[in-house]
């Protein structure tokens, strides 16, 4: 058996069929950068989400005759809220100064005097930006007897709301499909791989081989590949990120390294738990098959 495999290494076939195995690597990265490529798309649409619910702002107005420690003690318990992201107090010299710079012109001193009042911007938490909650919150806060006002854009938050979910939903769908494209794609690459060494598969059988030891060096070598192609798609999705990053640097507000280690992971294991399988489901096939078949 040894000198049959010595033979094999060194014969014509072994070359050809390291020739279709670095195919397969590359057919696996190809595949397997797509996947990533998806995840990647599902992980900054989810940091999206998230991003664009965290900064729609609540503009919560105090009466005109409260203090400025008092609304700075309404901020802290704002603060302690755990709706609450975070808060920004604006007083009433600083709501000026924005809307002067919305207007382009010095408005306070035309009327005379400055006629906003002070107030809290707050910032609710990604899952409590519905209007539900937000309805709920502003209806605690408007008990308080220093909250004259609390005002926000009902309809942009349903319109967020509903465009976020379609939009998540969407690529929720064309990930499950590729996925699934990706395993059968996978699959075929390993077979025709596996279908050049089918006689090299029966000889060792017929010589007593037992099937485990037949199906080992095959389904290392398909761990393997899978995952040098796995490392190979994650090194170009690497590259891709570091591009994007450098075209359009306000994307560095969404990156999370954590959630893309996650993704990279699973390329990963899909990569070698599919190369595995596939490889041992057509090592099978021609443990199985009669000799005659081989020559079909």
């Amino acid at each position: 058996m040894a000198d049959l495999l010595e033979e094999f290494e060194a014969s014509d076939s072994s070359k050809k069929t390291k020739s279709i195995y670095i195919s397969t690597v590359f057919g696996i990265a190809m595949v397997l950068l797509m996947v990533g490529l998806l995840g990647l798309i599902l992980v900054h649409a989810n940091k999206l989400s998230r991003y664009v619910k965290e900064n729609i702002v609540l503009n919560v107005y105090v009466d005109e005759g409260a203090h400025e420690a008092d609304v700075q003690q309404l901020q802290k318990q704002l603060d302690a809220n755990p709706m609450v992201k975070q808060t920004q107090y604006v007083t009433k010299e600083l709501a000026a100064r924005n809307l002067q710079k919305d207007l382009g012109e010095d408005f306070v001193k035309f009327l005379g005097y400055n006629p906003l009042s002070m107030s809290v911007d707050v910032y609710l938490k990604a899952e409590y930006a519905n209007n539900a909650d937000i309805e709920k919150f502003k209806n605690e806060l408007l008990k308080n007897p220093l909250v004259k006002e609390v005002k926000y854009q009902q309809s942009l938050v349903d319109e967020m709301n509903q465009n976020l979910t379609s939009i998540s939903l969407i690529i929720l769908g064309f990930t499950a499909i590729f996925v699934l494209l990706s395993v059968a794609l996978i699959n075929n690459t390993i077979r025709l791989a596996i279908y050049s060494q089918r006689f090299i598969i029966k000889s060792m059988q017929l010589v007593g081989a037992t099937k485990n030891f037949i199906r080992k060096p095959f389904i290392l070598y398909g761990i393997w590949h899978g995952l040098l192609g796995a490392l190979i798609a994650i090194s170009i999705l690497m590259g891709t990120l570091y591009v994007a990053q450098k075209e359009i640097p306000d994307l560095v507000v969404l990156q999370d390294y954590t959630e893309f280690g996650a993704v990279f992971l699973i390329v990963i294991c899909l990569g070698i738990f599919i190369s595995a399988f596939s490889t041992f489901m057509a090592v099978n096939k021609y443990l199985r098959s009669k000799i005659y078949t081989l020559y079909r």
